[in-house]
């Protein structure tokens, strides 16, 4: 298995660019998860490194040889589609052995590499029946088991999931996460729009946006010290709220007040030249606490409760004319529509943002 480097690569359709500069290093072992809104680049990325794509700029390295000329059948890579792609026709048996034979390898090494395949995907009582006669999951899995039997050294996934129900995604999650840990030298890079399987999975995320690299980072990182509010929205479900508010103290520690009157002094070191600059306060909606002080970040009348039993999440519009936001609280809480409320968070929870966006953080 193999390492991955990608140096200032770029792609563009003509005068179009839809990728820009992106640098990153891929250790062998890590699972690689490129996530980012519907147009960001994240397929594209990954088609590029599989040979489907051609590279505009910059250079692909696998294990420090040069790619970018390579054909995609000598890369050493395998890919797992969105769609399964198995021959209808074919058994799973012959689906997973198909490649192999065009390869031409002996006959008992493909047995070897079905049966090993098979073992690790569960698959041993399905290997003589078609694809028609298996479910969605199991698809997958063979398709999958395709890509394993060829022993690449990069397993590329492009968005494998998408075509499941929501059961099945949770599922073969897990069973992807399994496989992950039942091959540790496997380097992989998988494409999801879906942030519950980047969290779920990645040994680092690659958020994208407009084709550029907004943050690279292990899950937790990203969730707990987002370098941007596109990144702090973009991780974590529901989306981190931002409230509009002003500097009025700097030091040790930075002291703010959102346009409700609510006010917060966070544990972040600030300079003199922020004092009365314009902010955005963040603030995760599970980091949210209903408060009747004075001491309050946000004061609120109710708009909608969806009580879920472990969570009671509510929407209201706050009084300082920001957008609508969100809180989930713990457990049952009987709330009515229309309850005005105060909430407030923990300093150490609450994130803050300059003009531009950027975290106070990375500054």
């Amino acid at each position: 298995m193999s390492s991955l480097s990608l140096k200032d690569v770029s792609k563009s359709y003509g005068s179009v660019e839809v990728l820009r500069d992106i640098n990153l290093e891929i250790d062998q072992g890590e699972l690689i998860v490129f996530v980012g809104p519907s147009g960001c680049g994240k397929s594209t990325l990954l088609r590029m490194i599989a040979g489907l794509e051609t590279i505009t700029g910059g250079t692909l390295e696998i294990d420090g040889e040069r790619m970018n000329d390579v054909p995609p059948a000598q890369r050493g890579i395998a890919m797992v589609f969105q769609t399964y792609a198995l021959y209808p026709h074919m058994t799973v048996r012959d689906n997973m052995a198909f490649g192999m034979k065009i390869a031409k390898k002996p006959q008992t090494e493909i047995d070897a590499a079905i049966a090993n395949a098979a073992r690790i995907l569960q698959l041993e009582p399905y290997l003589d029946r078609l694809p028609k006669a298996l479910s969605g999951g199991q698809r997958q899995r063979v398709a999958i088991g395709r890509a394993i039997v060829r022993d690449p050294k990069v397993f590329l996934f492009d968005e494998p999931l998408s075509n499941l129900d929501a059961a099945l995604r949770v599922a073969t999650r897990i069973e992807i996460a399994q496989l992950k840990e039942s091959m540790p030298e496997s380097t992989m890079v998988y494409v999801t729009h879906d942030q519950v399987e980047a969290m779920t999975l990645a040994t680092r995320i690659v958020v994208l946006h407009g084709g550029d690299v907004e943050q690279v980072g292990a899950p937790l990182e990203l969730y707990e010290r987002p370098a941007n509010t596109f990144v702090a929205q973009f991780i974590g479900s529901p989306a981190m709220n931002l409230l509009e508010a002003k500097v009025t103290a700097t030091g040790n520690t930075t002291s703010v007040q959102t346009t409700d009157g609510g006010h917060a002094d966070l544990p972040i070191a600030s300079f003199e030249s922020d004092m009365d600059s314009v902010v955005k306060l963040g603030v995760r909606p599970e980091d949210l606490t209903v408060t009747d002080g004075d001491d309050f970040l946000i004061t609120a009348d109710v708009e909608i409760v969806e009580a879920l039993g472990e969570t009671t999440v509510l929407y209201f519009q706050a009084t300082g004319g920001v957008p609508a936001l969100i809180a989930k609280l713990p457990g049952i809480h009987k709330i009515a529509k229309g309850t005005p409320i105060r909430l407030t968070a923990a300093p150490e929870k609450l994130h803050l943002f300059d003009g531009k966006g950027q975290s106070f953080l990375y500054r």
